[in-house]
């Protein structure tokens, strides 16, 4: 699929999946940087949406800051697959669901404006499922930002690791935040049609999507991509199975890894999930994302540790979190 888009398209999903300018005409500014008009930018990024290879221009926020998050599995006999997938679908909390390869097939990511609101959440899936469903909280992050370039195993640079400044979020700052999670919209000057429908200057909102991404609070702000739609399609969430006084080297050495987008520390539950380390290999074959899980699994820091590959099968739902209370 990426070869049949043409350079202009092809250099809009690759650069500038993050540091989308913060001016009054964003897309005029990418325009300059492109060779062409405001207006043929926002015309590619329509038919790019409708194509289904962008998800929205907007940001993606770090989890556990400006709301709550969690990753969630069940393990759903096969005959009632896409049942439970429309119950999970349902909630307006759960913005990716995925079938995996495993017995604990059905994952899902689940959003709420606080703690409270997100176990209520998970308890509705269980109760009308039937099912357990595991919570796998967010223990520590290595990579999570999830913008790479697009050329197979191209490397680009990891963005500088912060301290996330969890004191300049205000509580005024959920309404931009969840409209940079929904997406802006796809006009001259998107940060004005927000400012006027929360209320507030435009130059204000700018600012505060500034401060916001600066604190580490927003992980990128830019062109949010359907990796699978544009030819990656083999997507492998790979598990580790990891003592604690190993994570800490481990993590950073697989985030640096090639071909992982994505590196995280989740609680386990003894018994029933025992993987703490999480390594997500986007590639566009299966083959391809198995040499990337070679690599990994040949690591110093990774030596001898038990793995699980789950390949991805079928995504049932993504979209943006859920933060306020008022947007489900």
């Amino acid at each position: 699929m990426l070869d049949r888009l043409d350079p202009i398209d092809r250099r809009l999903l690759d650069e500038f999946q993050r540091d989308l300018p913060l001016v009054p005409q964003p897309f005029a500014a990418i325009g300059a940087a492109l060779g062409v008009s405001e207006d043929e930018v926002i015309s590619r990024l329509e038919q790019l949406g409708a194509r289904g290879m962008v998800a929205r221009v907007g940001a993606t926020v770090r989890p556990n800051t400006a709301g709550a998050s969690t990753l969630a599995a069940m393990a759903v006999p096969e005959d009632r697959i896409d049942e439970v997938a429309d119950i999970v679908g349902a909630e307006p909390g759960v913005n990716h669901s995925y079938l995996r390869e495993d017995d604990w097939n059905l994952w899902f990511v689940a959003t709420a404006p606080d703690t409270a609101a997100l176990e209520a959440s998970l308890g509705r899936i269980s109760a009308k499922s039937g099912l357990r469903v595991l919570d796998l909280r967010l223990v520590r992050p290595f990579n999570i930002d999830l913008g790479f370039r697009l050329d197979a195993r191209a490397r680009a640079a990891m963005p500088e690791s912060r301290a996330t400044r969890l004191a300049v979020l205000e509580s005024a700052d959920r309404p931009i935040l969840q409209a940079l999670t929904e997406g802006l919209p796809l006009v001259s000057r998107p940060f004005a049609a927000v400012a006027q429908r929360i209320g507030r200057p435009e130059v204000e909102v700018i600012a505060r999507i500034a401060t916001l991404s600066g604190a580490g609070i927003l992980t990128r702000v830019g062109v949010i991509v359907r990796h699978r739609a544009i030819g990656w399609a083999a997507n492998a969430m790979v598990v580790w199975d990891l003592p604690e006084n190993r994570i800490a080297a481990a993590g950073p050495a697989l985030a640096r890894l090639c071909g992982v987008t994505l590196c995280y520390q989740r609680r386990t539950v003894p018994g029933l999930w025992d993987f703490p380390l999480y390594s997500m290999i986007h590639a566009r074959s299966r083959a391809e994302a198995e040499e990337v899980l070679a690599e990994a699994a040949a690591l110093p820091e990774l030596a001898g540790a038990p793995h699980r590959a789950l390949f991805s099968l079928r995504c049932f739902k993504q979209t943006g979190a859920l933060l306020k209370a008022d947007a489900a």
